[in-house]
């Protein structure tokens, strides 16, 4: 039998500020794409059975009616024997992965700093200031369990964690979004060309960008446009500006902000965009981002965001469930509220119409797929597919 394997992590592309790895370090890297792979295609779609044959009737049983919200349905598999060794294994699948590409960053920590100022040396294009605060949501905790999350320096000019999160984002996705890990960004990039041939902005502005997978792609298929993108991990700002010079993408301009107000014009953007990136954020920040994108769009202008699925009334109750893991057990503690907000209902307190809104669903673009092979049907990975819903809205 044909097995879906991912591919193998040397696949992926080279760039100046990619870490050199070992033998060793690159077959342990295979090693965790696989066993991702095979937690989300074997033993996860497990957990369902478990739960309709036995955690809902035994539920059902003592109680003298079905489950009602997702939160007992949380505490009621977790007692289920399958479910336990699935979300150990997940758990400590993420855990392995964080301290191999830590113990791979940490050897090379100066020569990668060396390589990213040598880079970034008399670049207009990156602004860092340190003396900004970082929201409290975004220091309380190491996202994804990365030790020191996007913001640690362990000196000046650190950016190893940054170099982490690039070199094992392909082991968390077991390599569904590419030889670059920005599928995402080809995906909206690709989508906006192709729904909007009229729409050519001139000043495109990316939220929470990281290190820049996603912004990127954005960037090379609007060459014309000015892009902008802020995040407040001044590592990641530092790396991604590098990576960018790098990539030889010329047109993005990197700053370290909080875009929760930011000292840009009103209506001085075309396009404000994010990616993945709400999730993280508290659930009253999530309203003041989108007032400050409705205040910078310019009327006529467009913002897209993209996020795993948002729990709407008619989602499965274990749908729900089983998409709010990353929430209890690897540091994503703003995932349920924000995924529980309705959409269109953020937007409009934040001043756009609603018959202006609109949600759509995009698939990664995968380039280390065969040439004319087939795409495959990646199985789902809660929390982690590569398949996302796109909401946003034209500005009027």
């Amino acid at each position: 039998m044909s097995q879906n394997l991912p591919p193998v992590w040397s696949k992926i592309a080279r760039h100046d500020l990619l870490p050199d790895t070992t033998h060793d370090e690159r077959a342990r890297f295979n090693f965790l794409a696989n066993l991702n792979k095979h937690l989300a295609a074997v033993v996860s779609p497990g957990n369902k059975p478990a739960y309709e044959l036995r955690v809902r009737p035994d539920f059902i049983k003592r109680k003298g009616r079905d489950f009602e919200t997702r939160e007992e349905v949380r505490e009621a598999m977790k007692s289920d024997p399958h479910y336990q060794a699935w979300s150990a294994l997940r758990r400590s699948a993420m855990e392995m992965r964080q301290q191999a590409g830590r113990s791979l960053v940490l050897r090379q920590a100066h020569e990668l700093a060396e390589r990213a100022a040598a880079l970034n040396d008399g670049k207009a294009t990156l602004e860092l200031h340190p003396e900004m605060p970082l929201p409290p949501y975004i220091t309380i905790m190491d996202n994804h369990l990365m030790p020191g999350s996007y913001h640690g320096e362990l000196f000046e000019g650190d950016v190893s964690n940054a170099a982490n999160y690039d070199a094992g984002l392909f082991v968390t996705t077991a390599g569904m979004l590419g030889r670059l890990n920005d599928g995402g960004g080809k995906a909206i990039a690709a989508y906006v060309r192709e729904t909007y041939p009229d729409f050519k902005p001139r000043r495109i502005l990316d939220i929470g960008c990281g290190l820049g997978h996603n912004v990127l792609p954005i960037a090379q298929a609007f060459p014309e446009a000015e892009v902008i993108a802020i995040d407040t991990g001044a590592p990641m700002l530092r790396y991604g500006h590098a990576r960018a010079v790098a990539l030889g993408v010329k047109n993005v301009h990197f700053i370290q902000m909080n875009c929760e107000s930011t000292p840009f014009e009103a209506g001085s953007f075309d396009w404000v965009q994010s990616t993945m990136f709400l999730h993280e954020t508290a659930g009253k920040a999530i309203f003041r981002i989108m007032e400050e994108v409705h205040r910078l769009l310019r009327p006529g202008g467009l913002t897209l965001h993209i996020e795993q699925p948002q729990y709407t009334p008619d989602m499965d109750l274990y749908e729900q469930f089983i998409r709010d893991w990353d929430a209890y057990y690897n540091n994503e503690p703003f995932w349920s509220k924000m995924h529980d907000i309705d959409p269109c209902d953020l937007m409009v307190h934040a001043g756009f119409r609603a018959e202006d809104f609109m949600q759509v669903g995009v698939k990664a673009v995968n380039d280390l797929a065969n040439p004319g092979e087939k795409p495959k049907d990646e199985p789902e990975d809660h929390g982690r597919s590569p398949k996302w819903n796109v909401f946003g809205a034209w500005k009027k």
